[in-house]
């Protein structure tokens, strides 16, 4: 494990490599010490926010543009997100490929992507406090790293290990568990070992964000920032992967505390910016901050002009489009004709097409990319308490949303089983572009099923039309470099 400081344009960006020497700058011509980094809090100021600016940046093929990026290949694992080409990205992922190809490129930059992250945040954590400045600034930075830490290692553990079983001892093999620097490849740690030490990173991080304006010190919303709010909606994601419903439930609702539910009209804006209300957690992405050919947008909005865009639209399963009533404002983010979609000059108009996300303009891919919202929070309380038995608290927490969406909406009369297969149908509905998908079916230990959809077999071959949720599939593979360069790992995914 190898690492180095660079000090980027756009202000102190830490870059960590995990176990790769071919990521080594032995002395960049922009580098600065670690010393220097954390002389002071404002500097250390500098790189947390060189991580926010990780999240979305291009790290390497167009595919690789950070976490809008990773959401992307994530819903294309699912059932929800159609393929219309044969040939364009993400096509051996949406075929099940990529991430059982120990070599592939874009398995090799997921992993290094939170690992990368991991580092930067455990150079912050180890550093922060003998800083100068005010114990304000100091909590606030060291709170942020702590939850970056815990995030990234969740998103890893559900990747790159089986799924956690409640109730059970989960001592398969997990992921490395990195909390400190160091150029020694680690073994890895048990999915309980990564979870405990995920949940005590939470729990550190929410103490140490409480009170933490994060307005104070950048412009506008600054939600690319993480406050106590967002610290709290991760511990809400863990607690539902990990089947511990009654603390899901508890951190959602405290967590959307002070955040509103957007208006119709501004579900239909094109979920670009990170000013709406209901934008908990957020990339935040300067109009000169262009990426071009590799934003989330240059992928899954309707209107930019690039070549997946014209060629290779995103569709929605029609089955799915089919339960949103007509009065339901989310059946505008998709045409079942295709006719309104706002496709650039020559591009696709298809079936079922989106209309969800739109980038700033033909010629701009830029906009916000969003990582957490408030209706997802009422949508892990809703399901945290039907899973309890608690049907009045999940029908409310359910109604409060729905009611948002469609004026039309009727309180549900279902209970038990029912009550969450219909709150996991509104998941789908309401999350559709913004990567839980395949997560989702892997937590509820379900199959990937695109049978009888609208999918075209011969887009995702006939491996990929149905998957058994007791697949090794559902593994990602660790990248070969990995392998390699740490022998500390254990074994492969095989």
């Amino acid at each position: 494990m190898r690492r180095n400081i660079i000090l980027a344009a756009a202000g102190l960006t830490l870059l960590f490599s995990s176990c790769k020497e071919d990521y080594l700058e032995v002395n960049p011509t922009n580098a600065v010490s670690e010393a220097d980094v954390f002389k002071t809090s404002n500097n250390a100021w500098g790189a947390i926010n060189g991580m926010h600016r990780a999240m979305y940046f291009q790290w390497g093929n167009s595919d690789q543009a950070g976490q809008g990026g990773m959401m992307i290949h994530m819903d294309y694992m699912g059932e929800d997100l159609i393929f219309t080409t044969s040939n364009q990205w993400f096509i051996q992922t949406y075929r099940w490929q990529m991430h059982r190809t120990a070599n592939a490129s874009s398995l090799e930059w997921a992993y290094y992507l939170y690992y990368r992250l991991i580092g930067n945040a455990n150079m912050i954590i180890g550093n922060i406090d003998g800083a100068a400045g005010p114990a304000a600034d100091k909590n606030a930075v060291k709170g942020q790293a702590l939850a970056y830490r815990a995030w990234a290692h969740h998103q890893l553990v559900q990747l790159f290990a089986q799924r956690y079983v409640p109730g059970t001892a989960n001592d398969q093999l997990g992921v490395p568990l990195l909390t400190m620097t160091t150029t020694e490849g680690q073994p890895r740690a048990t999915v309980e070992e990564v979870y405990a030490q995920i949940n005590q990173d939470l729990d550190e991080a929410i103490t140490l964000l409480e009170g933490y304006n994060r307005t104070l010190r950048a412009a506008a919303t600054a939600k690319s920032h993480i406050n106590a709010n967002v610290a709290r909606g991760l511990k809400a994601r863990v607690a539902l992967t990990q089947g511990r419903w009654a603390d899901a439930a508890r951190f959602a609702a405290e967590a959307r505390q002070g955040f509103s539910l957007m208006s119709n009209a501004q579900y239909q804006e094109g979920f670009n910016d990170v000013n709406n209300p209901e934008w908990m957690w957020g990339s935040d992405q300067a109009d000169d901050q262009q990426t071009f050919f590799h934003s989330f947008f240059a992928f899954m909005s309707a209107n930019f002009n690039s070549t997946n865009i014209r060629t290779a639209p995103k569709v929605i399963n029609s089955e799915l489009y089919e339960m949103i009533p007509g009065t339901d404002v989310r059946s505008k983010m998709w045409d079942p004709t295709g006719a309104t979609i706002p496709a650039p000059p020559g591009g696709r108009k298809l079936p079922y097409g989106t209309k969800k996300f739109l980038a700033k303009g033909a010629s701009s891919s830029v906009g916000d990319v969003v990582y957490m919202r408030a209706a997802e929070m009422y949508l892990i309380e809703a399901e945290a308490y039907a899973r309890l038995g608690r049907t009045v608290n999940a029908v409310t927490a359910l109604s409060t949303l729905l009611r948002n969406r469609n004026p039309a909406y009727v309180a549900t009369t279902l209970t038990g089983a029912a009550l969450v297969d219909e709150i996991m149908i509104q998941r789908r509905i309401e999350l559709w572009g913004e990567g839980f998908r395949f997560l989702d079916l892997k937590r509820t230990n379900s199959p990937l099923d695109r049978r009888g959809l609208n999918h075209n077999e011969a887009f995702a071959t006939p491996d990929a039309m149905f998957i058994p949720a007791n697949s090794n599939l559902w593994q990602f593979l660790i990248p070969q470099s990995e392998i390699n360069a740490n022998k500390a790992i254990q074994a492969q995914n095989d």
